[in-house]
């Protein structure tokens, strides 16, 4: 989480040093998005069908060569704006597998009274690397530059590959006839959609959240490109 919200915020700093155009970053998280989209059906029904932390390590070592490959084309000076887009397009294709892996991971590893307290770490850890992260990016990115923090970035996949290789990770255990039972991945995508839809409670939260994270995402875009706009210059030094 880190290493990649520090590579984040240093390629939106380049990206708007090159451009100054608030729509190449809102076309980053889109091409980030979409393919994630179209990919999380089927991402849930792979994770259950396979190793679970095969597929995180899968995960991470994709969303590791897309850091190389930033960083094998920014250091060569061959960097464009359209290279953002397929290497999001990349990352965010392979990154549809690591929140249903990670979850389910969490849940087989922990008691279910032990859910809470798991549910309550991770979110702490994820709006604390939120908060370390661009801080941390902004103070390093005038120090060892857009190459240092990728490969910090980099060194941070290999030392939670590493971790994932040595913690022992509990896959559940299927009966033979459930196995036999189970359909296609195609039909075990769907069946997560009809679930959903056979109930109006659970289909409503999630179109709330839908609403609300579709007119958020309005703000959440503008807010790099204004702050970079207000800075000008100093963006140069990751202040």
């Amino acid at each position: 989480l880190l290493g990649t919200g520090m590579t984040q915020f240093a390629i939106t700093i380049w990206a708007w040093q090159t451009t100054g155009i608030a729509t190449t970053l809102a076309l980053v998280g889109f091409f980030t998005a979409v393919p994630q989209i179209l990919t999380s059906p089927l991402a849930g029904a792979i994770v259950d069908r396979y190793d679970r932390k095969h597929v995180m390590i899968l995960s991470d070592l994709a969303a590791g060569i897309a850091t190389i490959a930033f960083l094998i084309l920014y250091s060569g000076g061959h960097l464009q704006v359209w290279h953002l887009y397929v290497i999001s397009a990349f990352s965010g294709a392979f990154g549809a597998f690591q929140f249903p892996a990670y979850s389910a991971t969490v849940s087989t590893m922990l008691s279910k009274e032990q859910y809470g307290r798991a549910s309550g770490m991770i979110a702490l850890a994820e709006a604390a690397s939120g908060i370390v992260a661009p801080i941390s990016a902004g103070i390093l990115l005038n120090v060892i530059g857009i190459e240092g923090i990728m490969a910090i970035d980099i060194l941070t996949f290999i030392v939670a590959i590493g971790a994932l290789l040595m913690t022992y990770i509990p896959q559940p255990h299927l009966e033979e006839t459930a196995k036999a039972e189970r359909g296609s991945i195609w039909e075990d995508s769907v069946f997560g959609f009809k679930y959903i839809f056979k109930r109006p409670g659970l289909l409503g939260l999630l179109t709330v959240f839908l609403l609300l994270n579709f007119i958020l995402s309005f703000s959440f875009t503008l807010f790099a490109p204004m702050i970079l706009a207000r800075t000008g210059e100093r963006a140069n030094s990751g202040l």
